[in-house]
């Protein structure tokens, strides 16, 4: 998977963006349970009064609170008693609290000074204890007061810090209103203050989350496009061997399904790897403190459970995730096969057949999809029931220590959502669980192929070709075995073709024939002996250079959707309409493209499927020629046409190849009568080489071929020619 993801380097400075905004849109959501409980705690609870400490009190309140304190200087040092000409600082209060109509008379109001945060702190925990000893005393009938004082002071100092501040937070409401303050307009300036607070930060989590979906997307697709452009390279570098290997229809599974699998992985992979770990962290810290911790083990019970629903699961599912690509390359495979091969099938009423293999095959996905389904679906359901029992949980507990006195609500709600925060962080964790073991399966598919070296590869230093050797071709003692096999395919095949003649090969089937042709391309490598081109090692130079002068017609006709003049012209683009149709004409192919409504301009279909066989191979031989090369090589590529098309054919061959080298390939007598020099192979073996002529006196394997296609007669007519 690793290697997978070294490709995002060409898109690095997307992923470094999402990161960043990943990190942004965390700190945007763990930053909004502690508005949540500001405003419950302070905006509701407490009136939009943050401090325990009174920003403005009467002269009488202040008396008051006084007389349950020894700390009077420290206090009033903090104060100041505003005349009937306050500053600027003083008037700013005033006006905060009392409105600008404000009479300001000599000597009845205090005005908090400016502080520093830590002054105002140390001032709350002087002023807490007073505050509360004067409300709840001032609330009781005055006989009670001085019984009550003592058991009053015992209380408050048994109070957690949060519990008292909140307290006196209350009794400051009630200081607020004997000023003559607009306690109402405190707390609604303060809800509103940070609900659009609040606001703010979900706008900014929202437009990260937005962003970081579209440059995830934009980085998955790049991603999938760089490893297709990747598998797609390799794969057209493979050689015979390593196309046989990997099978055609695992080779398209590879290029499309497994890669979409990364790219699927890849859209949310960022969320998980780096929000997830961000959310996970950052709430389980926030709530060791920013909130009561004592409920912090809940927290613990909820991981617990999570992760040994997620393990259990994955071990379930994992082996069967890996044999799922298997199917699915098994099911590709039949699939192709069939739709393949439907003429045959139908020729021979086998439908049922087929369709009870592609049944089978089809079955065994569905199977171990089902299997896989079951097991994941299950995730969900059971961890939401995690989630819900943890709520419960901690509004059970939460609410007992509410009653209790030891936790505001406020505190309690962040809980919840901090907790909630955390869980979904692992649901999310969870979730990419479902996804890794497939995209790591596919990931290795992939890996496979782009890591797979090619048998057939060009040297470091190559070599050109000889110039005054143009055209000829040497097979030295060659010998070749398939990848793999036990015995050798070809043994000891030693001839020359020479430039300007025509060199034939024939053979019954399975002998070798087209074993023969396919190493001159390097489409294979010899095993044994050496095989030259124009004096050259074929080994020692590049493939391109090589396959520059060789015209190629394999056996079967293959054509590329596009037009006629598309194929024609498949070696250069640029090559003009005369050369087309002298090809044409020399491939006995302008007869049937002039019947055609848009002529050359006339579509071609995929493969070929819209003309029939021997326009195929007509196309595909009009194709070499347009090429001129220096060798022509014809891999069976007459036996579709007729006699008659062959013989025009071959006629017309012969003026264009004067000086070129033209091998051929030929399971027809006919088609090889005229050749320069005939190899007859039998079992990879050379068992003759001469003349029709030589070959029918002196070689029986060549005269029963001969024989079993044509008379004695014929053969000795054309013979005779």
């Amino acid at each position: 998977m690793l290697k997978v993801l070294k490709n995002l380097k060409k898109t690095l400075g997307s992923v470094i963006a999402i990161v960043i905004l990943l990190c942004v849109q965390a700190a945007a959501d763990l930053a909004l349970p502690d508005y949540t409980s500001k405003i419950v705690n302070e905006g509701i609870q407490a009136g939009g009064i943050v401090s325990s400490v009174p920003d403005i009190i009467s002269k009488e309140d202040m008396d008051k609170i006084l007389l349950f304190t020894e700390n009077d200087d420290e206090i009033l040092n903090n104060y100041t008693l505003v005349s009937s000409e306050p500053n600027k600082e003083q008037e700013k209060i005033i006006n905060k609290y009392l409105g600008k109509d404000y009479n300001v008379e000599n000597d009845t109001i205090y005005v908090l000074n400016d502080l520093e945060d830590e002054e105002k702190s140390n001032l709350e925990t002087v002023m807490v204890s007073p505050i509360l000893e004067m409300t709840i005393i001032s609330q009781m009938p005055e006989e009670q007061r001085n019984q009550m004082l003592e058991e009053a002071t015992k209380q408050i100092n048994s109070m957690s810090d949060s519990i008292k501040e909140q307290a006196a937070v209350s009794s400051i409401k009630q200081i607020y209103q004997n000023s003559g303050v607009d306690t109402d307009k405190i707390q609604n300036d303060y809800i509103l203050l940070s609900g659009f607070q609040m606001l703010g930060v979900a706008l900014v989590s929202m437009t990260s989350a937005v962003s970081i979906m579209f440059l995830s997307s934009r980085v998955a697709a790049r991603l999938g496009k760089t490893l297709r452009d990747k598998v797609f390279k390799k794969v057209i570098s493979f050689s015979n061997a390593e196309l046989n290997e990997f099978s055609t229809a695992s080779l398209i599974t590879r290029s499309t399904n497994d890669i979409q699998q990364i790219q699927q992985l890849i859209a949310i992979l960022f969320r998980v790897v780096v929000y997830a770990p961000i959310i996970g962290i950052g709430g389980f810290v926030k709530v060791l403190t920013s909130t009561d911790n004592s409920m912090a083990w809940i927290i613990g019970v909820a991981i617990v459970a999570i992760l040994f629903i997620v393990a259990t699961l994955f071990a379930v599912a994992m082996p069967r995730f890996r044999k799922l690509q298997d199917l699915v390359d098994k099911l590709n495979e039949v699939s192709r096969e069939i739709l393949t091969g439907i003429p045959v099938i139908r020729a021979f009423n086998k439908e049922k057949k087929e369709e009870a293999r592609f049944d089978d095959a089809n079955k065994d996905l569905m199977k171990t999809n089902i299997f896989v389904n079951r097991a994941m679906s299950m995730m969900m359901p059971l961890l939401m029931f995690i989630m819900n029992s943890i709520m419960v949980l901690i509004v059970w507990v939460g609410g007992h220590n509410v009653d209790q006195g030891v936790m505001q609500v406020g505190d309690m709600m962040a809980f919840i959502q901090y907790t909630m925060q955390i869980v979904m962080a692992f649901l999310m964790i969870s979730m990419i669980s479902i996804m890794l073991p497939r995209a790591a399966v596919s990931a290795r598919r992939i890996n496979e192929v782009i890591d797979r070296e090619p048998s057939i590869k060009d040297k470091k230093e190559t070599k050109k070709f000889d110039p005054s050797k143009k055209g000829l071709v040497e097979f030295k003692n060659v010998s070749f075995r398939y990848p793999d096999a036990d015995t050798e395919i070809l043994e000891d095949i030693n001839f020359t073709a020479e430039p300007g003649k025509t060199t034939a090969i024939i053979g019954s089937t399975g002998s070798g024939k087209s074993t023969v042709v396919n190493l001159i391309p390097r489409f294979y490598d010899v095993t044994g002996g050496e095989l030259c081109i124009d004096g050259v090692n074929v080994k020692d130079v590049s493939q391109k250079d090589l396959r520059d002068i060789i015209g190629f017609v394999p056996q079967k006709g293959i054509l590329f959707s596009g037009t006629i003049e598309s194929n024609i012209k498949y070696s250069d683009d640029n090559m003009s309409d005369d050369q087309m149709i002298m090809a044409a004409e020399i491939a006995q192919a302008t007869e049937f493209i002039e019947g055609k409504e848009k002529k050359y301009q006339d579509p071609i279909a995929q493969g070929g499927g819209n003309v029939s066989g021997g326009q195929k191979q007509r196309l595909s031989i009009a194709r070499a020629i347009a090429k001129d090369p220096e060798i022509f090589v014809f891999d069976d590529s007459f036996s579709a046409l007729d006699f008659k098309t062959d013989s025009k054919l071959r006629e017309a061959l012969a003026t264009r190849t004067k000086n070129k080298t033209v091998i051929i390939v030929a399971q027809r007598i006919s088609t090889i009568l005229n050749a320069d020099k005939i190899i007859v192979l039998e079992e990879g073996k050379m068992v003759g080489i001469g003349t029709h002529e030589e070959l029918m006196k002196n070689n029986e394997t060549y005269r029963q071929i001969a024989l079993s296609q044509l008379s004695a007669e014929e053969l000795g007519e054309k013979g005779g020619e």
